[in-house]
């Protein structure tokens, strides 16, 4: 997914790139989708990933980005050396 895509959507619900892209992850199906923060303070925008829904048409844009190797995060460099 692109940051720009995410922040976009983000914008519309006033949420984060970052709570966007959990809100799609939760409901993929074979994922297990984890939250993870070395800081307090950002547990509650965590938290804030589940209290919107995304529109069939959001779910669709973001899922468009992903590419023929499974692979959604762009660019390459910003994936865990795991994916």
């Amino acid at each position: 997914m692109t940051k720009g895509l995410a922040r976009h959507i983000g914008v519309i619900h006033s949420k984060t790139a970052a709570q966007v892209a959990l809100r799609w992850l939760v409901p993929q199906p074979r994922v297990v989708t984890l939250s993870k923060t070395a800081k307090r303070a950002r547990l509650p925008a965590n938290v804030g990933s589940f209290d919107f829904e995304l529109s069939d048409a959001e779910m669709e844009a973001i899922h468009g980005h992903s590419r023929a190797d499974r692979r959604i995060i762009s660019p390459r460099d910003m994936s865990p050396d795991w994916d």
